[in-house]
């Protein structure tokens, strides 16, 4: 089963979460809540994210998520691909065998297992293979 991290709610929850309470307990059934608690709940979902607010205040999550709007997406590194990699011996050997491991950046994978004294031509290999992948 998969369950998310249980991490501590942040204060601002909880105590936006009191109010909840005593606001759901102070009305007969189920009432419409203010918009001054949605907008609670929304400026607390901004900062700490729609499902840690949504979850713990019972609240509807894609009620929430619309009343929230467009929300920048969050910080998120963009990982630069390497453009060259150079391998370098530590010393020079004999090779009896080695193992060639390429990966596209669309994640196909290619493995060459080289049993041979002299080494293969590293670069028309890969040049090759780049073209397939296009």
């Amino acid at each position: 089963m998969n369950r998310r991290s249980t991490s501590p709610t942040p204060e601002p929850i909880l105590q936006l979460q009191r109010q909840l309470e005593d606001f759901r307990s102070s009305q007969p059934g189920r009432v419409k809540l203010p918009d001054s608690l949605w907008q609670a709940a929304v400026d607390l979902a901004r900062q700490y994210g729609i499902w840690p607010v949504a979850h713990p205040l019972r609240l509807d999550y894609m009620r929430l998520k619309k009343r929230l709007g467009k929300v920048p997406p969050r910080h998120r590194r963009k990982v630069a691909l390497p453009s060259f990699i150079e391998v370098v011996a530590a010393q020079p050997a004999v090779l009896e065998a080695c193992v060639i491991e390429f990966e596209s950046p669309r994640g196909a994978k290619m493995r060459i297992h080289w049993k041979a004294t002299t080494p293969p031509d590293w670069t028309n290999l890969l040049q090759a293979w780049r073209e397939i992948e296009r």
